[in-house]
């Protein structure tokens, strides 16, 4: 199940204002099951292939993977989440040769072998603002989750990013990101009797 939340205007404002419309009247399950989650997801350390089935299993293509990834450009993650790929990326203790290696060795100092924390920015020194500074740092080898670099193994999604990299707004980002958040609002969507319109969006009627 997918929910869209609306979000005050004030903080569509407060990042820059990626924007799209949210349709409402959507039919959602009665049922929400943790189990679920993994089978649906793409997680922090999905190769390409993995991102590519996980996304074209949902109905979306490569330009709205690498599109969706750009809401990278804010939040954070944790040394637990990078912390195999700065130590352990190939089980021989080793770091990951995709990441640049003056990033690699500043996230170290920082992050230890099998901390938890701290948290680093998504999108380094812009993470609260939504811009194309995420498609720089990937196409720079700094791009902090394996997900991100992998966004440079497949010639569509690398061919995105360079794009996107190269203007300070994001040529095309803004536009592009608003159809692929109303093409990702339709997933799974339930008709006629089935399911429920749900008055509020984290409960079941």
């Amino acid at each position: 199940m997918y929910v869209l939340f609306f979000f005050p205007l004030s903080l569509y404002f407060q990042t820059g204002g990626l924007f799209w419309k949210v349709e409402t009247g959507r039919r959602d399950g009665r049922i929400s099951l943790s189990k679920e989650i993994d089978a649906n997801l793409p997680f922090s350390n999905f190769n390409i292939t993995q991102l590519k089935q996980n996304f074209a299993s949902k109905g979306l293509t490569k330009k709205d993977l690498v599109v969706l990834s750009g809401a990278h450009t804010i939040g954070s993650a944790s040394c637990f989440t990078i912390n195999t790929r700065l130590y352990n990326f190939t089980g021989r203790s080793d770091t990951d040769p995709a990441l640049d290696p003056t990033f690699a060795s500043e996230l170290k100092k920082k992050c230890k072998p099998g901390g938890i924390l701290p948290v680093f920015e998504l999108d380094q020194g812009s993470s609260t603002i939504s811009d194309a500074q995420f498609y720089k740092a990937v196409r720079q080898n700094r791009g902090l989750l394996i997900s991100d670099a992998a966004l440079l193994d497949d010639h569509a999604t690398r061919a995105y990013v360079k794009r996107q990299s190269k203007s300070a707004a994001g040529a095309t980002f803004g536009r592009d990101f608003g159809k692929s958040m109303e093409k990702m609002g339709r997933i799974g969507v339930l008709t006629g009797s089935e399911g429920e319109i749900r008055q509020r969006c984290a409960f079941v009627n």
